[in-house]
Order: C-alpha cells, then structure tokens, then sequence
C-alpha cells in the first residue's frame, strides 16, 4: 500500500506499544483522508447531476463509475467511504454527498 514504517527494535513493552499505536495511526490515516481524484470524482458527479435533475435527484457511488472495471481499487475505496464509513443508504441525494465530501476537503474544491 505505500505506508513507510521506521524499523523499531521490539524488545520492551513500551516499544511494541507505541509500534502499535504508530501502526493504528497510519491505518486511520489512511481510511479517513479520501484520495483527491476520488473527491474530485464525487463533486464533479454531483454538480453534474443536480445541474441536470436539480437538488432532489438521488444516486448511488456506482454513478460515478462506467460500467467496466477499470480502476477496481477506486471503486473500492468509493464503497469503502459511502457504505462503511458514512453507513450511507444505496441511493443518497446529490446535494447530501457533495456536502459530506466537501466537509471532509481542503476549502478549495467546489
């Protein structure tokens, strides 16, 4: 997955402890921060959508993808974040993702 961990001599209590926490932390760190090209997926998808339907339209993450498998890996962490994290229903209205993403980004993307 990319993570970098310093070696750390395991030989006392204390050391295993804080290798844990430093494990723990990177894992959080990795589930709470949603990578920017799947950001700018779901806010692009949204503007789309509520431009076209208005602000009650309703979709799904499978919206934001084609119908072909060709990124498995962001389609995961798509179903990761709508079904896992936010405990989302299938279909979810537009204006509800947009805000959710939003509210989890830097205060540049709109």
């Amino acid at each position: 997955m990319g993570y970098k961990l310093e070696t750390t001599a395991l030989i006392s209590k204390e050391n295993y402890n804080t290798f844990r926490i430093r494990c723990i932390m990177l894992i959080l760190e990795k589930v709470k921060n949603m990578r920017k090209e799947l950001r700018e997926i779901f806010i692009h998808g949204c503007n789309e959508k509520i431009e076209k339907k208005g602000d009650n339209v309703g979709l799904s993450f499978y919206a934001f993808f084609k119908n072909k498998n060709d990124n498995p890996e962001l389609l995961m962490e798509a179903a990761n974040w709508w079904i896992m994290e936010h405990k989302l229903d299938h279909f979810e209205k537009a204006v509800k993702i947009k805000a959710l993403v939003l509210s989890e980004s830097s205060p540049n993307l709109t």
